[in-house]
């Protein structure tokens, strides 16, 4: 089954129809030792009077181990890969696959097409590590062509459902995904990303459970937020100020249906979380915020 739907009139399957998928019930996270910020390739990597942030490394390394020990902490096994020096956003490991279970049970994964060239260096290690874990890997389309690609930076799996949510405009190419619904055998909603701040779909929806997505409204089109509205029965609607940096409220990550690991100081959003009965851990991640990532972009789920 594949389809690819760009607004209500299109959406004719409900999520009860869709075919059950296993949850991802491992970790893995890239080791920081060669983060920094040195070349601006997103909006919140740049300061008001258009110079970079400065990192603390020693900070950094102890806010990414307080990361994993969160997810260690609610139950999960978190597997560590070794960073590459020449590549210091490889920290950011949600971008370069896309990892999926077939009908039969069996493990794939979608390479990346990165739009940025040394990111895109990225893939073939990431790509590596899945193999190590018995996966089944496949390239989907030419990045030559422009058919760019950044995995689960702009396609999110909903919870338990063979569905997928697929953002496009700034990393993405639209036209991938007609080639990942075959691929994946599974529909995906898409919806177009306008707003600078919001370059990645994970940047502005998180994907709680199978019935509620934590969203911030302006970064979507109005068609968006329409379809957003009718695949969701419940969207937990976060204000700008927390979702923008250094709120980055939305890049959080509910890896059970119960926790959600999320920037700390997102003082309303943890309020409304709380108030829809799920668990607000927070971390803190602001030195990774730095270069336009937070919770969900510094980790992958796999099976």
């Amino acid at each position: 089954m594949h389809k690819v739907i760009q607004n209500v009139s299109q959406l004719t399957c409900s999520l009860d129809s869709v075919p059950a998928m296993p949850l991802a019930n491992k970790v893995m996270m890239v080791d920081p030792a060669f983060f920094n910020v040195d070349t601006p390739i997103n909006a919140h990597m740049v300061k008001e009077d258009g110079s970079l942030h400065k990192l603390d490394k020693n900070k950094a390394q102890a806010q990414w181990q307080n990361l994993k020990n969160a997810y260690e902490q609610i139950g999960f096994n978190v597997f560590v890969v070794e960073p590459v020096k020449e590549l210091p956003d490889m920290v950011f490991c949600a971008n370069q696959s896309f990892p999926y279970v077939d009908a039969c049970g069996n493990p794939h994964a979608v390479l990346s097409n990165m739009f940025n060239d040394r990111r895109n260096q990225e893939v073939s290690f990431i790509n590596s590590f899945l193999c190590q874990h018995h996966y089944q890997t496949h390239r989907i389309a030419s990045r030559t062509d422009g058919f760019f690609f950044e995995s689960m930076g702009d396609a999110l799996w909903i919870p338990g459902k063979r569905f997928i949510l697929g953002g496009y405009g700034f990393r993405t190419d639209k036209r991938i995904y007609d080639i990942l619904s075959q691929t994946a055998q599974a529909p995906i909603a898409i919806f177009e990303l306008t707003h600078p701040k919001f370059y990645h779909l994970d940047t502005c929806l998180s994907v709680l459970n199978a019935n509620t997505a934590l969203a911030c409204k302006e970064a979507f089109t109005d068609e968006g937020w329409e379809l957003l509205a009718r695949i969701f029965s419940q969207i937990i609607e976060v204000p700008l100020l927390e979702a923008d940096s250094p709120g980055f409220a939305c890049n959080a990550h509910c890896p059970n249906g119960k926790h959600v690991i999320i920037q700390s100081g997102c003082i309303e959003t943890e309020k409304l979380i709380r108030d829809k009965g799920f668990i607000p851990v927070a971390v803190d991640t602001s030195e990774f915020i730095k270069s336009g990532g937070s919770v969900f972009c510094m980790k992958l789920m796999f099976f």
